[in-house]
């Protein structure tokens, strides 16, 4: 194997480390946002239960009302 040869390895393994460290940044970015949304869909959701049991409380009372 000639020397350029093995300097065109080194220079594409090189480029790859490189694109591989920047897709673990990109991943872990990617796994954070994730977090963050899984967070914020969990309080909506506790959201949306807190209001469909009120909702449901006033339904219940204008029900036994109308009674």
């Amino acid at each position: 194997m000639s020397l350029e040869l093995l300097s065109q390895l080194e220079q594409k393994i090189q480029s790859a480390l490189e694109h591989i460290e920047l897709l673990k940044m990109e991943l872990e970015e990617e796994k954070t946002k994730n977090q963050q949304l899984t967070e914020k869909n969990e309080q909506l959701q506790q959201d949306l239960t807190t209001w469909s049991e009120k909702v449901s409380g006033l339904v219940g009372l204008l029900n036994h009302e109308i009674s």
